[in-house]
């Protein structure tokens, strides 16, 4: 057959079919619009039902009855916790009270910008209100306190089973009121041309974090000077030196510290706390020598960074001022009858007090940590499970479950605090009104996971929030759990299981780690 026939027989068969389709579909568009008028004939007397109202997803957000950011958690009973009934609750109920002299003071005032955002809030007032009342003498009654008004709460970093503790405590100096061949090292107090924004000259202890400015004439700011220009002599002749030490390392344990103690040849002591700093981030010098190979990790403490120090003047004045941050002090009436200062504004108290993270914890909060540290020598393993107060911070001090503990002052707190590092339980204490275990069984449940099969015939996205990846780690733990195509996720609910952190100086202070 020609080309052109075949052509034409083509094009023919495709216009038949064309035109049986058309007939079929109408037929069948006519047959659909009959059966829904017969329908409406037949069943007029139904109620017309209402469109169900259109899924929210992902899952709604919802208040969570307590969260911490970063943390996991897990409500415990009293006989859980390890330890419990060992410990000296009548001490940490006078620490406890010392800190509720703060907070009831706030009492009746609206809750400050600075408890809004953390999972406490103010509601450390109510146990407060009742501890005020009670001049407890005897440790039953402290420890039955705690249990009514608290409820125990495991808490750690997400994903990891433990906290971290440091130590932190007062270093006693010998010093001068001027300067002499032997004590040339200042102490310096802030300078009136260090300026922080939102913060006035005479604001007392500026923050430990942030940016910090030196202001040129009316206007101009720039980063303020790091250690080594401070240390070469820049702010130096102002009449800003509130003493004179021996060592440069003196003076950078004391920063580390945050507060210290000189003792002047007359026999007097000058007691100084944490004022400000220069606003640059602080590096351990113990971690720079386990990083070059110079101290094991293992056998870090500040006993042995002293020692190098003092073996090696010229590397020495390197490795401080390869740590950039400088903190500035102001002088404090105390007594020696009196335990350092906190963040919190009270005294500590050597053993019961601890700083944590400021951005997470609320002062006052009650944290009972058990574990075993080295408290009696390097290589001793001391069972440690102890109710401390969370009454001063530091920069250093970073992260749910992170806590500098105090031991008061001189060589022996010294000696303690120097050589802890290491990993301990958690159990933070929640007042009763915000139990998480009865306030989360308020909370409606999440629709369950569609089946792989489901989720893969009807995929649901949200325009706006991103999608689950396609492999998701279980919450607490270490498996992957594989998921099909990418599905919105419900809203998360806090990890209830265990956690650490790194450390960082206390007390408002910037510093205060090897």
């Amino acid at each position: 057959m020609a080309p052109e026939a075949r052509i034409k027989v083509f094009l023919k068969n495709s216009a038949t079919a064309l035109c049986a389709g058309v007939v079929v579909l109408s037929m069948f568009s006519l047959g659909a619009e009959a059966a829904r008028r017969h329908y409406r004939s037949h069943h007029r007397h139904l109620p017309q039902l209402p469109a169900a109202p259109p899924r929210a997803l992902p899952y709604p957000q919802l208040p969570l009855p307590f969260e911490i950011s970063g943390a996991q958690y897990l409500p415990l009973a009293w006989a859980d916790v390890k330890g419990w009934s060992d410990d000296d609750h009548l001490a940490a109920y006078k620490t406890f009270r010392a800190s509720c002299k703060t907070i009831n003071a706030q009492t009746g005032a609206p809750e400050p910008k600075a408890l809004e955002s953390k999972a406490l809030g103010g509601s450390l007032g109510e146990p407060c209100k009742v501890a005020k009342s009670l001049e407890l003498g005897d440790d039953a009654k402290a420890k039955t306190f705690f249990e009514e008004n608290f409820s125990p709460l495991r808490i750690s970093r997400l994903g990891e089973p433990d906290g971290f503790v440091t130590g932190y405590y007062e270093p006693v100096l010998e010093g001068s009121r001027t300067q002499t061949d032997v004590y040339n090292v200042p102490v310096y107090r802030r300078p009136s041309n260090l300026f922080v924004r939102g913060y006035n000259q005479a604001s007392v202890s500026l923050p430990n974090k942030g940016p910090v400015y030196r202001k040129i004439g009316r206007r101009k700011l720039v980063p303020y000077y790091d250690r080594g220009e401070i240390e070469d002599g820049k702010i130096a002749g102002r009449g800003l030196e509130l003493a004179w030490l021996k060592d440069p390392t003196d003076l950078l344990f004391a920063q580390i510290q945050g507060s210290a103690r000189i003792r002047f040849e007359d026999g007097t002591t000058l007691r100084l706390n944490y004022d400000s700093y220069n606003g640059y981030p602080y590096t351990a010098v113990g971690r720079i020598l386990i990083e070059r190979g110079i101290i094991p990790r293992e056998e870090m403490s500040m006993q042995k960074i002293r020692e190098w120090m003092t073996q090696n003047p010229d590397g020495a004045k390197e490795l401080r001022r390869a740590n950039r941050a400088y903190v500035f002090f102001r002088e404090v009436n105390l007594s020696d009858k009196d335990e350092a200062v906190g963040a919190q504004g009270i005294p500590l108290t050597a053993g019961r007090s601890i700083a944590v993270d400021k951005s997470l914890h609320v002062y006052g909060t009650p944290f009972f940590i058990e574990g075993e540290l080295p408290i009696e020598s390097e290589r001793a393993r001391t069972p440690f499970h102890r109710l401390m107060i969370a009454q001063d911070t530091g920069s250093a001090i970073i992260g749910p479950a992170r806590a500098d503990l105090y031991f008061g002052t001189g060589a022996d707190a010294g000696r303690v605090s120097g050589r802890l590092r290491h990993p301990m339980h958690f159990v933070m204490l929640v007042p009763k009104g915000l139990d998480p275990s009865a306030r989360a069984a308020k909370l409606p449940v999440p629709d369950p996971r569609p089946s792989e099969k489901i989720a893969k015939l009807f995929p649901q996205t949200d325009p706006v929030k991103p999608v689950a990846p396609a492999a998701a780690v279980a919450q607490g733990k270490g498996d992957t759990v594989a998921v099909a195509d990418p599905i919105p996720l419900p809203v998360p609910r806090p990890v209830i299981e265990p956690t650490p952190e790194p450390r960082r100086p206390a007390k408002n202070r910037p510093h205060r780690q090897q």
